[in-house]
């Protein structure tokens, strides 16, 4: 008999911790889903993917929402996620390598306006950076992170951060200053 009233006082409980976490966890999807998603879709370039690593972040988030002890922290710690499952991609998949050199295949996706050339342009040229560039600068850009909060995601010291921020501006910047993109040829 007791056990039967300890479990009515007990559901009440059960109950509000329960509605705690569902309003914690959608006002985390509202406030970050768009720069989630974001990022996202910089990482992988297809929307249907970002769409899905997107979703199997928040999933993992609302499994692990307790160990969020610092809502500031939160888009640093679902961009962590992010990451994660983006890796978790590639570790299930087995690609088909071709012999074709994937820079010479013609991007028939993007559109050719004229507006949307330095945009692409741009895209184009932080894909070609090293990841360990590339990934910080995206961190930066699209995300709106410190050096500081870039260090804690990428497990690296600040100062390295920085450093890899300066050359990833360096080599666009000399990606730019270069003859091609002046409209001249080098022969």
């Amino acid at each position: 008999m007791f056990d039967y009233l300890r479990k009515k006082k007990a559901e009440p409980a059960v109950l509000s911790e329960m509605l705690t976490k569902q309003r914690r966890y959608d006002s985390l999807v509202r406030a970050l889903h768009t720069d989630i998603f974001r990022y996202a879709f910089w990482l992988c370039g297809d929307k249907h993917v970002a769409e899905d690593i997107t979703q199997e972040t928040f999933l993992r988030a609302w499994r692990s929402l307790d160990s969020l002890n610092d809502e500031k922290a939160a888009k640093a710690w679902l961009i962590t996620i992010l990451r994660r499952e983006n890796a978790r991609r590639f570790e299930r998949k087995q690609f088909d390598y071709s012999d074709v050199e994937q820079d010479l295949l013609e991007d028939v996706l993007s559109t050719s306006h004229e507006d949307d050339t330095e945009q692409y342009w741009l895209r184009r040229q932080i894909g070609k950076l090293d990841i360990e560039y590339r990934e910080p600068l995206l961190l930066q850009l699209i995300g709106g992170f410190s050096g500081e909060e870039i260090a804690t995601m990428l497990e690296l010291n600040r100062n390295t951060v920085m450093t890899r921020l300066f050359r990833a501006r360096n080599q666009l910047k000399d990606a730019l200053e270069a003859p091609e993109v002046r409209g001249q040829s080098n022969g």
